[in-house]
């Protein structure tokens, strides 16, 4: 399949080198900015993979994220972050990353282009028809994501993408294809740019839409989130008090503490 990688065009930039800091940092904010409008452009895609994500949410299923280098990184942030933030199960959305954990913190060679483990991966997770994958592939070429993506199509499973090319062999083997083009990065080629910044805000958008689907929040607030430190604790309580007009911190502390999370706690107190 022949197709053009924008991610990999020239940069706009010549001679980095000679550029004083302020020249560097001045031209990537220019750069940067150009990244929303892409997304902009992506959002009637992203939309249609919230809606069946929510759907085989709900239904039981989980949410699979499979990437390599950044891209697999930036799947995995997204996904550790899901319990925390929203409450829900270790677990349920799960992120993996060519080379495995090993490859979170230090890059692991050829990883990427094993086509076969990507499936590999997912079987060890139990995969089945309830589940999605979601392969992040900047250049849309990783053969450890598409191999999985093609593989899961095979049996039945659905499948999304996020890339930065048009036209990529990533989004031909996923049933929703996001493609958030960019453009030439500052840095020819360094993906992790523009590239990363724009799958970020499309995975902020993914998880957080299906969160909401799911019920996790309520006005706008992360109403399950885990009590892990004093500072999301503090937050609990004044949140608890806001929603319940609670005036008394301490009284507001112990119920939820007591509870176990602002919903439950607010669950209490009505009854």
């Amino acid at each position: 399949m022949s197709f053009q990688r924008t991610t990999e065009q020239p940069s706009h930039y010549r001679h980095l080198e000679k550029m004083s800091v302020q020249e560097i940092l001045s031209n990537i904010n220019q750069e940067d900015k150009t990244v929303p409008q892409a997304v902009e452009q992506a959002l009637p895609q992203v939309e249609k993979l919230v809606t069946v994500i929510a759907d085989k949410m709900l239904a039981g299923g989980r949410l699979f994220y499979m990437g390599a280098g950044t891209s697999g990184r930036l799947g995995i942030v997204d996904a550790s972050e899901c319990p925390p933030t929203f409450g829900v199960p270790f677990g349920l959305v799960i992120g993996l990353i060519a080379g495995g954990d090993t490859a979170i913190r230090r890059a692991v060679e050829f990883a990427e282009d094993d086509k076969e483990q990507g499936w590999k991966d997912l079987l060890a997770h139990n995969i089945t028809e309830k589940d999605v994958v979601v392969g992040i592939a900047a250049s849309g070429t990783t053969p450890y994501v598409i191999g999985a993506l093609n593989k899961c199509r095979e049996e039945g499973i659905v499948t999304g993408s996020i890339s930065c090319n048009a036209g990529s062999p990533v989004s031909a083997a996923a049933d929703y294809p996001i493609e958030v083009v960019v453009g030439p990065e500052f840095v020819t080629g360094s993906t992790r740019m523009k590239s990363g910044t724009a799958q970020k805000l499309v995975l902020n958008m993914i998880s957080t839409a299906v969160m909401i689907q799911l019920g996790r929040v309520e006005d706008n607030k992360m109403v399950n989130m885990q009590l892990t430190n004093d500072k999301l604790v503090d937050r609990g309580v004044r949140m608890l008090m806001g929603q319940l007009g609670l005036e008394d911190y301490e009284q507001a502390k112990e119920l939820l503490l007591q509870a176990g999370s602002v919903k439950q706690a607010m669950e209490a107190y009505r009854k």
